[in-house]
């Protein structure tokens, strides 16, 4: 699966990087709900909600769906109208999403789940699914969407004097800086690199010119035909998030620094270390860098074997090469190793 961004016959107007505080608030609530998730703000997620008075921990359980897996449309630019005069079907539509929470549904038909029952009972199914408060949250939207929404804003409201207030006024700087570099890059060498800057994933293809984003739902969006919109984010780290609702323009909620590793350099560097000679080689070079000589008399291997080996392992980044005058000696990167399983779990998260 992967998201698609389709560069052809679209202009340097048809990209926008931007700062949102509300996206950023999702984010840090993302954070509040999910931080084992997020070891970074681990220590500043635990002393918020220790210290929040009861009713905000009441709505962070509550309102979880709206940014827990499938962001909140809410939360993002591109609205008609503020979040409230937004008509009660459009409303109803976004939140129904988030209480799907899943990318399973994506194809189906939320604009009129207040009003007919075929939706509602695929709502109430897929939010079934899912661990609560999903089905309840789908509950209080089909029976009061109006008392929901108020809730909701109350809540938002509620976030600002209790935590986002301060956690925005440190955070705006960071972000508008990143935007900023984002905005030269785009000025400087062009959308397709400064597209493919925002994953290690990220893969470029032509005819037509595209840019391709390794994640776990399929989407294509052409820029020549919708505008794209760039958000920043902070405490979003490490997921990379791309809005594509019908007749809103498409959103890509990226990391101020994107991971080094991918998911693909993950994986390799992983099943590299499933081969057993490579297994016995590693054991060697992590005590001392060693020749390849050396390693091919100790591992009762040739010295082609070993150089393959080796090679392998260099070309994944996690062996090290010393030259020492005419010889050349081989040493296991033990930091890059050390980060084998951090960079899976970020891996898997953007």
């Amino acid at each position: 699966m992967s998201v698609v961004i389709v560069l052809e016959g679209a202009g340097p107007d048809r990209f926008t990087v931007a700062v949102s505080p509300l996206a950023e608030l999702a984010a840090s609530l993302h954070v509040l709900t999910q931080y084992a998730h997020h070891t970074e703000h681990a220590s500043w997620a635990e002393r918020t909600t220790s210290a929040a008075p009861p009713e905000f921990r009441a709505g962070l359980r509550r309102f979880a769906p709206l940014w827990k897996a499938l962001r909140w449309r809410g939360f993002y630019p591109g609205l008609e109208t503020p979040l409230t005069a937004l008509p009660a079907d459009r409303f109803a539509e976004f939140t129904a999403y988030t209480c799907a929470s899943g990318y399973h549904y994506r194809g189906f038909d939320f604009d009129r789940v207040l009003h007919d029952p075929a939706q509602a009972r695929v709502l109430r199914q897929a939010a079934s699914a899912l661990p609560e408060p999903h089905s309840a949250l789908a509950e209080d939207l089909l029976r009061d969407p109006e008392a929901l929404r108020v809730d909701v804003i109350g809540f938002l409201d509620l976030c600002r004097g209790v935590f986002f207030d301060e956690l925005w006024a440190v955070t705006e700087p960071v972000l508008s800086r990143a935007a900023h570099r984002m905005r030269q890059r785009f000025a400087d060498e062009g959308p397709m690199a400064a597209l493919l800057s925002l994953s290690p994933s990220s893969v470029r293809l032509g005819n037509p010119e595209r840019v391709v984003l390794d994640k776990v739902h399929h989407v294509v969006v052409s820029a020549a035909r919708t505008p794209l919109l760039l958000i920043p984010t902070r405490y979003g780290a490490p997921h990379l998030l791309v809005k594509d609702e019908p007749g809103l323009p498409p959103i890509v909620h990226y990391p101020v620094d994107a991971p080094e590793i991918g998911v693909t350099l993950a994986r390799s560097r992983m099943l590299a270390l499933t081969d057993p000679h490579r297994v016995r080689l590693c054991r060697l070079i992590a005590r001392q860098a060693m020749t390849t000589a050396d390693l091919a008399d100790r591992l009762s291997m040739t010295r082609p074997q070993v150089s393959r080996h080796l090679r392998t392992l260099r070309d994944l980044g996690l062996v090290r090469v010393e030259r020492n005058g005419r010889y050349v000696h081989y040493g296991l990167d033990l930091a890059a190793v050390e980060r084998i399983g951090r960079d899976v779990a970020t891996a898997l998260q953007y």
